[in-house]
């Protein structure tokens, strides 16, 4: 397309938008303006008519996309995955089995006091899937005198239908940890960013669940991730290290995998979450009606019944109806040893305006959380007989 790529055109732009909303404003205009000069008038008076209602709805589309960025790309509607390390520096392979190759390009960027995001497609070998994901890696890791040095970990969960370039290049999560870490905020960490849905993203929405009869998708996130980053990166393997946040269907993601696996994670932050699976046209019944399945897969449920020593950070705007009503489910269902902490935005909405202006406070939490890097100390060495 003119040397373009779909990836590189953006459908969140306000521009964008306007222009779609001028096109269809002189489709309306077309129809009373040429109703008795067409010469066959009543094929024409249709055709123009269908034309220009199409294109209010295509305008409103433009206009709820901009607001939520459902498809921040002409290739994310597509469900093309061309471009996919848009806001990383460099590609490091198939499971990262390219990293030693970009580390002198993590050297150069960590001397200017910056992280690095890294693009690589990651293989689950336990559930089969195979998807792209993005990998920050902090100013120091590269540092010869770091060698030892092993960090947190923080899964950022993408909402749907987005995927790592939404959480990396249009919301700036990678960005806000950078200085955060720079300004002593939050230990160096490390965040990893995976495509939690996969393409194509038309009515493709997953949940992160092992559902019933398709992908196995908590599995990929939880214990195939989690395996990968113990055996590929220098991190700590600790419960207490490792965090899971995300916005949105994220937010639910977040929680209810947080909850699931308390070996594996012991931190959770929803921004705009809730807190079971939906049942409708886009997610469909994940669970093929098995009410055990839905329970275990419910926050509240896992809250009451199940509660694990977790620390959980849930917020959501003062105009989000629904998402507040799942706050009010999750501060009655919370007992020790979860320590719940909810928060209402003023305003918000389910938009990404409202996610940007919330994502300072908490990744301020999340570094207020997080343990620090640790260096393993070598074993004393008996003393010679």
């Amino acid at each position: 397309m003119l040397g373009l790529h779909a990836s590189t055109i953006r459908l969140d732009d306000g521009w964008v938008v306007a222009a779609v909303a001028v096109v269809a404003l002189a489709l309306v205009a077309l129809v009373p303006w040429r109703w008795d000069a067409w010469r066959h008038r009543r094929t024409w008076r249709s055709v123009t008519t269908v034309v220009a209602v199409l294109g209010v709805l295509v305008a409103a589309g433009a206009g709820v996309n901009y607001l939520g960025s459902f498809y921040p790309t002409l290739g994310s509607l597509l469900g093309s995955s061309g471009n996919p390390g848009e806001g990383t520096v460099a590609d490091i392979g198939p499971d990262g089995a390219d990293l030693p190759a970009a580390l002198p390009l993590l050297d150069a960027r960590s001397a200017q006091g910056h992280g690095s995001v890294l693009h690589m497609v990651f293989h689950g070998p336990r559930s089969g899937i195979t998807r792209d994901a993005d990998v920050y890696l902090p100013a120091g890791y590269t540092d010869p005198a770091q060698a030892a040095v092993r960090y947190p970990v923080v899964e950022w969960l993408p909402g749907f239908p987005g995927e790592p370039r939404e959480v990396v290049a249009l919301f700036g999560v990678t960005d806000l940890v950078d200085a955060a870490i720079a300004e002593h905020r939050m230990p160096p960490a490390v965040v990893l960013v995976p495509d939690t849905n996969g393409e194509p993203r038309f009515g493709h929405d997953e949940e992160c669940v092992d559902a019933s009869h398709g992908a196995l998708d908590d599995t990929y996130l939880t214990t195939d991730l989690h395996d990968w980053a113990l055996h590929t990166l220098r991190v700590r393997p600790e419960r207490e290290a490792w965090a899971l946040s995300g916005w949105s269907s994220g937010g639910y993601c977040a929680m209810n995998l947080a909850l699931r696996h308390p070996d594996l994670y012991s931190i959770a932050v929803s921004q705009s979450g809730y807190d079971r699976t939906p049942d409708d046209i886009v997610t469909g019944d994940l669970f093929a009606g098995r009410p055990d399945l839905a329970a275990a897969n419910d926050v509240v449920a896992h809250l009451r019944d199940r509660p694990a020593p977790t620390a959980i950070l849930a917020t959501a705007g003062a105009d989000e109806d629904d998402e507040q009503a799942a706050l009010a489910r999750l501060r009655a269902a919370a007992v020790p040893p979860v320590t719940l902490v909810t928060h209402t935005f003023p305003g918000g909405g389910h938009n990404q305006v409202a996610v940007r202006a919330q994502l300072p406070p908490l990744v301020d939490w999340l570094g207020r959380r997080l343990p620090a890097p640790v260096a393993p100390t070598l074993p004393i060495p008996d003393p010679p007989s």
